[in-house]
């Protein structure tokens, strides 16, 4: 942990201590100060790296406080703060070995020396770390380093549900539907290892680039006893399944609650609002009547396919034997909904290999740099359509850094999305494509073309197509900067 001030630091000091903290290599330090005049300070040093993003912002911040206890942990160096709550904070990581991209789950400091918290952290982990199925998200395992206890996981791409839904409004019952058949293979798999979830809600579902949703954090409120003793917000919903059962006549730790709690998320998914009132107060999330007086779905939107009406209804049953028995119950049911399309996993099914692949059947993934929820969806389906991996960005700096850490095959940056900043990020680009061997390709908008001018390179893989275009002509760009790709590599 560094001990002194920005201002106290030398170049040399600060060089040492950012290897000794992996958070950069000795010939990523040695390119920076090359560039730095005699004199320079480690304020420099700091600049340098942040012009060329060899540090994020958020690692900035932490070492001008003197605060980098914690910037690498389990050997992953964290990146972002994605997501916060009482509870704990979740980071986008990059793992120090080969780069690749690492959620990590860090318990709040107000909790670091609270036993019985630690001790559902750490559950949450090992609970986790048994569980391998398309719908959960991976847990890679539960450490500590000194007072910060954390689980590293596979990082999701996209947010959560409550986040996707709040961008959208509501969804189509198909679509919803889609999402509510991953959630119950899920759940019918843990089931299968005596494990429920305990914690249904819409931040514990996230969505993939993919278009799949996964679940997180089992485990975590998965001991009743223990959710009065620690009594704060995170536990909240433990709470709630203790009222339903309670009430009920049901058992403790009942898979039945887990479908009960699965219905309001569905409801919400198709109405765009929940089934009940959100609350903080502990005294009304004891009170059954909020179970019991739920407006029925097919009154808040009276044009719900009745088959999905049946679902939501069966789900939230407040008599538990009058409810799905098993997650297997809602499957059975959602499947013949949702047609033929949808597979045991729900993935789009599967094209020829000649599309999407490298010959070897090896699936290509294209990375988008576009922020628009349309344009997303758009270029989400005509790529999944024709096999591609399809990973979504909206942050240009991501991207970079995903291209120098983890590089996807090929990189489409939006001009629409991203402005005329792309004429500046152009020249920061074309040299990790052509470093990295990434298949690269940029659409400008109708407005840019004046400057396309600007966009000249001498290598294949970088690809420069200027609105309007079809969908078409930017596959085949894609195609082609690959092509050039796989040559590079022959």
């Amino acid at each position: 942990m560094l001990t002194i001030s920005m201002s106290e630091m030398s170049l040399d000091d600060l060089g040492s201590q950012l290897l000794g903290l992996q958070l950069i290599d000795l010939p990523l330090l040695q390119e920076c100060r090359d560039g730095l005049p005699v004199g320079a300070s480690g304020s420099d040093l700091l600049r340098q790296l942040e012009l060329k993003h060899a540090l994020t912002t958020f690692q900035i911040e932490r070492i001008r406080k003197g605060d980098t206890d914690g910037l690498v942990l389990g050997g992953v160096k964290l990146l972002y703060r994605n997501a916060s709550g009482s509870f704990a904070r979740v980071y986008r990581g990059c793992a120090v070995d080969d780069g690749r991209m690492v959620g990590v789950k860090v318990l709040r400091e107000r909790w670091s020396n609270d036993h019985d918290t630690i001790e559902l952290f750490r559950r949450e982990g090992e609970v986790g770390k048994r569980l391998k199925h398309p719908n959960i998200v991976p847990i890679y395992g539960y450490d500590r380093h000194h007072d910060i206890h954390f689980i590293t996981m596979e990082f999701v791409e996209g947010g959560n549900l409550r986040e996707f839904l709040k961008t959208r409004g509501k969804l189509e019952p198909m679509e919803a539907c889609r999402y509510a058949l991953h959630i119950c293979e899920a759940l019918a798999y843990a089931y299968g290892l005596g494990i429920t979830h305990r914690d249904m809600k819409m931040t514990n579902v996230l969505m993939s680039s993919q278009g799949k949703a996964k679940l997180i954090d089992f485990g975590l409120a998965a001991d009743d006893r223990l959710f009065h003793k620690v009594g704060h917000a995170a536990f909240a919903q433990a709470l709630e399944y203790s009222t339903l059962e309670k009430h009920t006549g049901a058992p403790t730790n009942d898979p039945r609650s887990d479908l009960f709690f699965l219905g309001g998320i569905l409801y919400e998914l198709v109405t765009g609002q929940p089934p009940y009132p959100r609350t903080r107060s502990r005294d009304e999330r004891r009170d059954i009547s909020r179970y019991r007086e739920v407006q029925p779905v097919a009154e808040v939107d009276p044009t719900l396919p009745p088959g999905i009406v049946g679902v939501i209804n069966r789900l939230m049953e407040i008599d538990p034997n009058r409810r799905y028995q098993t997650a297997m119950q809602v499957v059975s049911d959602l499947r013949p909904m949702l047609g033929r399309h949808a597979s045991d996993s729900g993935t789009i099914p599967a094209f020829s290999q000649d599309h999407g692949t490298d010959g070897r059947g090896t699936e290509l993934t294209v990375m988008c740099v576009e922020g628009r929820r349309q344009q997303q969806d758009w270029l989400r389906d005509y790529l999944s359509r024709h096999g591609y991996r399809v990973l979504l960005l909206s942050d240009v700096e991501r991207a970079l850094v995903r291209m120098k850490t983890n590089p996807p095959h090929c990189v489409i940056f939006m001009g629409g999305s991203i402005g005329n900043r792309i004429i500046d990020d152009y020249d920061r680009v074309v040299p990790l494509a052509e470093v990295g061997a990434i298949a690269t390709v940029f659409v400008l908008s109708e407005r840019q073309t004046q400057f396309v001018n600007d966009f000249q390179s001498t290598s294949d893989l970088v690809k420069v197509l200027t609105q309007p275009i079809r969908l078409r002509d930017l596959r085949e760009a894609i195609t082609s900067a690959l092509d050039a790709r796989s040559h590079l590599q022959e």
